[in-house]
């Protein structure tokens, strides 16, 4: 019987940092609406970062 450690990593950080990424996407096109240039570029930052950490996690787990 062969027992393996599994782990769902490669699929759970990945999502989890894309729902980040599409929800500051979200605050980006709300904040640009309103004007908001500040929150707009926060938004814009945390996609940004939260988008390449889930390109990133994929490789490192996969």
């Amino acid at each position: 019987m062969e027992t393996t450690d599994s782990t769902d990593k490669g699929v759970g950080f990945p999502v989890l940092f894309g729902v980040i990424a599409v929800l500051g996407a979200v605050g980006l096109a709300t904040f640009g609406f309103t004007g908001d240039q500040t929150a707009s570029g926060i938004s814009f930052a945390v996609a940004m970062l939260a988008g390449g950490l889930s390109v990133a996690a994929y490789h490192a787990y996969s």
